[in-house]
């Protein structure tokens, strides 16, 4: 083995081996606590987006029955119910999240066509594109807004197990119409991880808690 083959030999494995960590990762933060079938299955909101450029599903099982998960998610935005993350972060932005320990009855009655706000912009808002009550909660970028670099679709889907648990499953999906939003999703999507988890778990414990 020549010199120069031992010089290059060290720098190319710890590349090889930062790809592939990378790519564990990457993996890993795209489909925490779902299941293979669940991964590639099909859910409630795919129809919005049918050929995506990337998913992510990401799921928790949930001790309690699907009616008592299913008002947590029917109350989530900003002003009212909050996304039950990490609220400081989301406000360290000037995201003004509150996120709720009780049921709200006053924002229940969540509609097909109805907003629902990220942040107190309007250029924030989600469409809800479909409600199954009790088992399917649809947003997407709302499709009569100026076009931006990317259409999204965020799923709430709520499957009832046999034991009486629920597993919740959280799908987000993007369509690109720029060349470089692939890079921005991507970056995006560490973060949306961090969030989502919290998420599923801070809503896990509310509805464990209510039943």
């Amino acid at each position: 083995m020549s010199r120069k083959f031992r010089q290059l030999a060290a720098p190319a494995a710890a590349l090889a081996g930062a790809a592939a960590s990378a790519a564990w990762f990457r993996r890993h933060y795209l489909r925490w606590g779902a299941t293979d079938a669940e991964t590639v299955g099909t859910l409630p909101g795919d129809e919005f987006l049918p050929n995506p450029h990337l998913q992510a599903t990401r799921a928790v099982t949930v001790r309690a029955p699907a009616e008592a998960v299913w008002p947590w998610l029917a109350q989530m935005g900003q002003g009212r119910g909050g996304f039950y993350s990490y609220d400081f972060l989301e406000n360290l932005l000037g995201l003004d999240i509150h996120s709720t320990d009780r049921i709200h009855h006053e924002w229940q009655d969540i509609q097909a066509g109805d907003h629902v706000h990220l942040a107190p912009a309007a250029s924030s808002d989600l469409q809800v594109a479909r409600v199954d009550t009790g088992s399917a909660l649809v947003f997407r970028v709302p499709p009569d807004s100026p076009p931006g670099p990317f259409d999204f679709t965020w799923a709430f889907v709520l499957r009832p197990l046999p034991d009486g648990t629920t597993r919740l499953l959280v799908r987000e999906r993007y369509a690109y119409r720029r060349w470089w939003t692939v890079c921005m999703v991507e970056a995006v999507q560490v973060a949306s991880f961090i969030m989502s988890r919290r998420m599923l778990q801070g809503i896990r414990i509310r509805a464990e808690g209510q039943a």
